[in-house]
């Protein structure tokens, strides 16, 4: 797995070719599709294998998932929640349980099997299995996802997100109350060397900053407002874990029911009858701000949180714990 950036030193170079050169570990077909999967960009933009690169161009390496051996999208009539759709863009409520694109484990059934049934048209910047994605949610991480129907749109839209204008709105719930009410976490985050599919706050990792702000609290559990202003893969589960405070219902980073052990017998059962009703982490992307990438339009849209997650919060009132 690599996460680095390397500075190129000679010009007029195909983009394939200069990764062959200076990688060991990837075969050149292999680097091909993370460069066709936007796994590696040239100064944070999407480019194609032939790219020509330049003097001191830098170039971006995240590759954050197996080679899959999936090279089409099968369509499939799958229901999606539509909030907005116009010629360029589809906005989207993720339900939870829902996988972005298909990969190691998932080769159906995903948001993107159902957008190639939906629509006939969708960007193909990030390869054939990942048409229109933009970015992405976690697999049970419900809420707002915006897709580009359009090649113009996607490049504009990835540009906002590198940029870091893409101002998103989660809500969670996790265990504990907090020791600062409100704040900003800044931690880096990096790949676990002995797990490849986690993170955790690495000081070799990327840049990452979350805002959060504590909205309500009992005794075990909070119900918190975070905003990120980096979007690094499992960034919340992640900076919120690091705080003491994972998740609820997400077993990856701690906040499973294994950590019901140690409180008292009585706590510890109201806690398992909670998570009779608990299928998934209980984080919500809620609402996400963009400027339409044709029209320069300001855009905002919403998504009100899902049955299953305000169903828990009347659970936690109800038990009173």
């Amino acid at each position: 797995m690599k996460n680095d950036i390397l500075i190129v030193d000679k010009s007029e170079i195909r983009l394939d070719k200069f990764l062959a050169d200076n990688i060991d570990e990837f075969s050149r077909s292999q680097l091909q599709k993370y460069i066709k999967n936007g796994n590696i960009t040239v100064n944070g933009e999407i480019k194609p294998v032939k790219y020509r690169l330049n003097l001191d161009d830098k170039i971006h390496i995240d590759i954050s998932e197996e080679i899959s051996d999936i090279d089409f999208v099968e369509p499939q009539e799958i229901p999606i929640d539509i909030i907005f759709e116009d010629n360029d863009i589809i906005v989207i409520n993720k339900q939870a349980g829902m996988t972005v694109h298909p990969g190691t484990g998932n080769k159906d059934g995903t948001l993107a099997n159902a957008l190639a049934y939906y629509c006939a048209q969708l960007s193909d910047i990030n390869g054939p299995i990942r048409p229109g994605i933009v970015h992405r949610l976690d697999q049970d991480t419900s809420g707002i996802i915006i897709i580009a129907k359009t090649n113009y749109a996607h490049m504009k839209l990835a540009e906002q997100f590198s940029n870091r204008l893409v101002k998103k709105v989660y809500y969670g719930i996790t265990w504990g109350t907090w020791k600062y009410k409100k704040g900003l976490i800044e931690q880096p985050i990096g790949r676990k060397r002995n797990d490849p599919t986690s993170f955790n706050v690495n000081i070799t990792g990327k840049e990452a900053q979350t805002n959060f702000k504590v909205i309500k609290e009992s005794q075990y559990f909070s119900y918190i407002n975070y905003l990120p202003k980096t979007g690094r893969t499992h960034q919340i589960r992640v900076h919120s874990a690091f705080y003491g405070n994972p998740i609820l219902g997400d077993v990856k980073y701690g906040g499973g029911l294994s950590r019901i052990k140690g409180y008292m017998p009585g706590i510890s059962k109201k806690m398992e009858s909670l998570f009779k009703i608990i299928q998934r982490h209980i984080l919500h992307a809620q609402n996400i701000s963009f400027i339409h990438p044709r029209s320069g339009k300001d855009m905002s849209f919403g998504a009100e949180l899902p049955d299953d997650f305000q169903n828990i919060i009347n659970k936690i009132e109800s038990l009173n714990v």
